[in-house]
């Protein structure tokens, strides 16, 4: 059984980072315990680590040290290799590996990066190193700078110098190709290697291909004027600002780096004034060059505007720095989870690695870790893609989330706000936003609203609605995005990042309404534990459920287990287990219990139970030692909203559980509320399970 995969290429900058980002990504959704490991890194400054992997380390949240992630530096390698030392390096690689392959259950192994001195060594090296830990490859190349044969050329090469080695090539990847040149890439390729090599390609993303503003600080010793706050802002594209304002404004593109003398007035405040316009695309950024800034003036002009973008000063002439821009080869770091996010999206939209990895890796994981639930959320929201309306577009919180969700492009987004005020909005945070990939709805412009109106007044009148209160209320956020999910132009709604839970819900009560089988609406948290996923309900929505409304939350809550992948073994708790307690509230949840079991004879449940032998194998097996249920309950049902709400936040905050919920229950369409504490992070994944809920309708 392979433990590992080898990423390789032959050549400076592939992009062999989205492949590794990718793979992580995939993998760790497959599988409880991934590693990863560099043999041979860049040389990095002492108290610094390598930028892979930092990057790979903090975003995936791995659980390894630093110096366990790599074995060597490439300037120690060079003085053991002039010294004919190799086997010494090649014994600490395999030593370093093997200490991995112990701890993890899959390791991702990534190549040198041919950057610097002894480039002529790496190919041989890679070779050797994957020979030697005796795992399979993947072969990344770069279409940038070459012709067709060219490019089939050398990745045939590569190709075979791991095969001359008995190296196994799982799959060759073209990353940097030319959209229209996709099928001709991939034909040609196809022809030139075996049958059984999977053959992958990745067009040019321009958003992976240019450098941050971060970047070019770094690279050009930049003095940063402004907007030290949005440095990773993304260039789309860069021009120079040397004609007449009237001409220049007229060459601006969207994400846009504006190039221009430091006493070019004229030049930065009307790009400044174009980035706030709706009739020009937003600017990245501006670099001021010749080692010149603007008069005082200017500046205090600057610093009143309400949106700034990075603005940074270099030496060097406009011509000069312009060439040193165009050379810089852009790089992703821990830092800018916008490139992160891209980058595995890009892998997931090109790369079909699936049959790949389960030809290749068996895995036997057991239950369902955090992060194998959330891998499968998102895959799940993009395989039956769903529209979803956010009726906050005035939180920050919000605008983030969008930003981000667009990014890794699973699911379409409306926005419920005033459109100027979200550009400004977006400007402000140094957001890279697609306005083209989202619909900004203002309800009183809109071509639905009327027909809205006359709906909900329809709906509501025999609660004496009047037409002049339904228009008022269709104004209102919640009950526009609530009335588009009714009439079916969204299929789900996320609120309440500013509003209380009674607003969010309310409308959906009005007219969606509660699904035939269902009295009560109800909602559950799913606890992301440190090695499994739980249910909890209901936390958020009834304060003291009768016996036949707790069985409802049951069986309601195993239903969304079962949705999204958990086997359901029902915890019906109470402060005793089994027929010990005696009292009103041990015996409604025993009614609770048995009501379950006349309606779902299919599930498994136990009730009353305590917590610790509801979770504890051991407390389980003493206290209840013939059930199916007791210790290892997937879905735990609180007799009361005091219980429930009380637990979920004291697991959360005592054992750093991520929850993510409230997911309401019972309605005919999903409607998802949130907590005004809530941030970014759960707002993309409420918007998630809403999409996955949505797939069910």
């Amino acid at each position: 059984m392979n433990k590992a995969i080898y990423i390789a290429t032959s050549e400076e900058s592939s992009g062999k980072s989205i492949i590794t980002l990718g793979l992580m990504s995939m993998l760790i959704g497959k599988t409880a315990k991934v590693g990863y490991f560099r043999p041979i890194v860049e040389d990095f400054e002492e108290g610094k680590m390598d930028n892979h992997i930092e990057t790979v380390i903090s975003h995936f949240g791995l659980d390894i040290d630093y110096h366990d992630a790599y074995a060597i530096t490439k300037s120690k390698l060079i003085k053991k290799k002039n010294k004919g030392k190799i086997g010494e390096v090649i014994d600490l690689i395999i030593e370093k590996y093997k200490r991995l392959e112990e701890q993890f259950d899959f390791v991702l192994v990534e190549g040198t990066s041919f950057m610097g001195e002894g480039t002529v060594i790496e190919m041989d090296m890679n070779v050797l190193i994957a020979k030697n830990l005796g795992i399979p490859t993947i072969i990344v190349g770069t279409g940038e700078g070459k012709t067709l044969d060219e490019f089939v050329d050398s990745l045939y090469l590569a190709y075979d110098s791991f095969k001359v080695k008995d190296v196994e090539v799982l799959a060759v990847i073209a990353n940097k190709v030319q959209p229209e040149n996709l099928e001709l890439v991939t034909e040609r390729l196809k022809t030139s290697l075996p049958e059984e090599v999977m053959i992958n390609t990745i067009p040019i993303i321009s958003s992976l291909n240019n450098p941050t503003i971060q970047e070019i600080v770094k690279e050009l010793d930049a003095k940063v004027l402004f907007g030290a706050a949005f440095l990773n802002n993304q260039i789309g594209s860069f021009s120079v600002g040397a004609m007449q304002l009237r001409n220049y404004l007229l060459n601006l593109k969207e994400n846009g780096l504006v190039i221009t003398p430091g006493d070019r007035a004229d030049i930065i405040l009307g790009a400044l004034q174009a980035n706030e316009s709706v009739n020009y695309p937003a600017i990245s950024g501006i670099v001021l060059t010749g080692n010149i800034l603007p008069e005082d003036s200017i500046l205090k002009l600057i610093e009143g505007l309400s949106t700034i973008v990075p603005i940074i000063a270099v030496e060097g002439g406009t011509y000069n720095i312009t060439n040193k821009i165009g050379s810089i080869k852009p790089k992703i770091y821990a830092n800018n989870r916008q490139k992160i996010l891209t980058s595995i999206n890009t892998f997931e939209n090109y790369v079909d690695l699936d049959n790949l990895i389960e030809k290749f890796i068996k895995f036997e994981a057991e239950g369902m870790t955090p992060k194998m639930f959330q891998y499968n959320m998102v895959k799940r929201a993009k395989k039956h893609r769903k529209h979803i309306v956010l009726p906050e577009g005035n939180d920050d919180r919000i605008i983030i989330a969008a930003s981000r969700l667009l990014s890794m492009d699973v699911v379409d987004i409306s926005i419920i706000g005033d459109k100027k005020q979200i550009e400004n909005k977006v400007a402000e945070l140094g957001l890279a936003f697609d306005f083209s990939k989202v619909n900004i709805i203002s309800p009183r412009k809109d071509s639905h609203y009327d027909d809205y109106v006359n709906t909900y007044y329809e709906l509501r009148k025999a609660k004496k609605m009047t037409v002049e209160v339904a228009r008022d209320l269709m104004e209102d956020g919640s009950y526009f995005g609530t009335m588009m999910v009714y009439k079916g132009h969204a299929d789900g709604m996320v609120s309440g990042a500013a509003h209380t839970t009674q607003h969010t819900i309310l409308p959906a009560l009005q007219f969606i309404k509660t699904k035939p089988n269902c009295s009560i609406v109800s909602s559950v948290f799913f606890m992301c534990l440190e090695d499994r996923v739980s249910i909890f309900g209901d936390c958020a929505i009834n304060p003291n459920p009768t016996a036949e409304q707790l069985a409802e939350i049951a069986i309601s809550s195993a239903e969304s287990s079962l949705a999204f992948g958990i086997e359901p073994k029902i915890a019906m708790l109470s402060y005793s287990s089994g027929s010990s307690g005696k009292g009103d509230e041990v015996d409604k949840v025993r009614a609770a219990t048995e009501i379950v079991r006349q309606k779902r004879p299919d599930l498994k449940i136990e009730g009353p139970i305590q917590y610790d032998a509801a979770v504890d194998p051991s407390v389980g097996q003493s206290k209840m030692p013939n059930s199916e249920v007791a210790g290892h309950a997937s879905v735990l049902v609180f007799p009361d909203l005091n219980t429930g709400n009380n637990t979920y936040k004291a697991v959360q905050r005592e054992t750093g559980a991520l929850a993510i919920g409230p997911m309401l229950q019972g309605l005919n369409k999903p409607v998802n509320d949130l907590s005004r504490g809530c941030t970014v992070d759960d707002i993309i994944n409420t918007v998630v399970i809403t999409a996955i809920q949505a797939q069910g309708f």
